[in-house]
């Protein structure tokens, strides 16, 4: 392989790229790292990953079968800028990758990575393709600082500040006759437990409450924040520049969740602007995999509008130029959200490429 190659994905992943973006970008063509640190006397931008299990590292790495981050680029020749002359995995010097992740609000947290963005261990996330792109397009530091965790919906755990209690009506089964009742349901708002009880009756809260895992998630990233020089060796400030969010899969399994999906993703935004006090930091949404444009119903066609809505200028023109959202259907190799995507490593390659493409448009890049 030639040094500085160019990325040579085929003609047809290019397509889709395009085509998943709502802002008009031009395909990544990446070169390879050049191994060189940032200089570190710029304030480093940060870039903050959230969702749910989908943003852990699900793709599998090693084998000699389709699926494998190994065999797409050895086999299909994708992503070269993955691998150097030798065959041994590119490190990027310039982009730090860090995952905290703990249950719940503040407290106990687990550090799962801590190092250059590199491909180490048997599994990668979407955050290999979005360090490449925002570590080639930025001249100063860059950190994907991703903090989350699995099986949390937005309705709930991940609840926003500011998002308040709504009445839904709904078919509960009767414990006595097991029969389908449509009650109006109380859902909790940000601080309320439980996540929901009938209307006229008095809650009994249990021990988790509306919003406890956006609090931990936020307070985790925020204590790396604090000692940037530790986490980013040699850096002395830092700015929030953007959020990356893939989630939804836990939603769409609840109606009004689901429902309610575009509002608290909205509320979701200016809560985590206000939290890492960064007004103007920019936001990229993914949606499901699974989820077409042309078939989506029920649930997952609520989940998918709203979405796509965050990022209408006409909807919503005081996020214009601030927001974007990554249309992932085209870019998916298959499987589905519950399933982690069967763990195809270029699902989570084109999702994380897409989406480091989308910020750095957002950014002006």
């Amino acid at each position: 392989m030639m040094k500085q190659k160019r990325v040579a994905l085929v003609s047809t992943l290019v397509a889709l790229v395009l085509a998943s973006l709502t802002c008009s970008a031009s395909a990544a063509e990446l070169p390879d790292p050049d191994g060189k640190p940032a200089d570190v006397t710029k304030k480093v931008k940060v870039f903050i990953i959230m969702g749910q299990s989908n943003t852990l590292e699900m793709g599998k790495v090693k084998g000699d079968a389709e699926g494998s981050l190994e065999y797409a680029v050895k086999n299909e020749k994708l992503y070269p800028f993955m691998v150097d002359d030798a065959g041994n995995w590119t490190t990027r010097q310039d982009v730090r990758n860090l995952h905290v992740m703990g249950s719940g609000g503040p407290g106990k947290t687990s550090m799962k990575r801590n190092d250059w963005l590199t491909v180490s261990g048997n599994k990668i996330g979407i955050e290999t393709g979005i360090g490449h792109q925002l570590g080639n397009a930025l001249e100063e530091p860059v950190l994907i600082l991703k903090s989350s965790i699995g099986n949390r919906s937005l309705g709930w755990d991940l609840l926003p500040p500011g998002s308040p209690s709504y009445e839904f009506k709904m078919e509960v089964k009767n414990k006595a006759t097991k029969q389908l009742e449509k009650k109006t349901l109380v859902f909790a708002g940000y601080g309320q437990s439980p996540d929901k009880w009938e209307k006229g009756t008095e809650p009994k809260p249990i021990g988790w409450k509306a919003g406890i895992q956006y609090d931990g998630d936020v307070a985790r990233a925020k204590d790396v924040l604090k000692d940037i020089g530790k986490y980013y060796p040699g850096a002395t400030g830092y700015e929030v520049a953007g959020f990356l969010w893939w989630q939804g899969d836990k939603d769409r399994y609840n109606v009004a969740h689901a429902s309610k999906y575009e509002e608290n993703l909205n509320n979701l935004i200016a809560a985590l602007r206000k939290d890492f006090n960064a007004p103007n930091a920019k936001f990229v949404c993914a949606t499901l995999g699974q989820t077409s444009k042309e078939n989506a119903a029920g649930n997952e066609k609520l989940i998918l509008d709203a979405m796509l809505a965050i990022s209408d200028a006409a909807k919503y023109p005081a996020l214009k130029g601030d927001v974007a959202t990554v249309y992932t259907h085209s870019l998916s190799m298959g499987s589905a959200s519950n399933a982690h995507y069967g763990g195809n490593a270029k699902t989570y390659m084109n999702v994380g490429l897409a989406m480091g493409q989308a910020m750095v448009e957002l950014l002006g890049k």
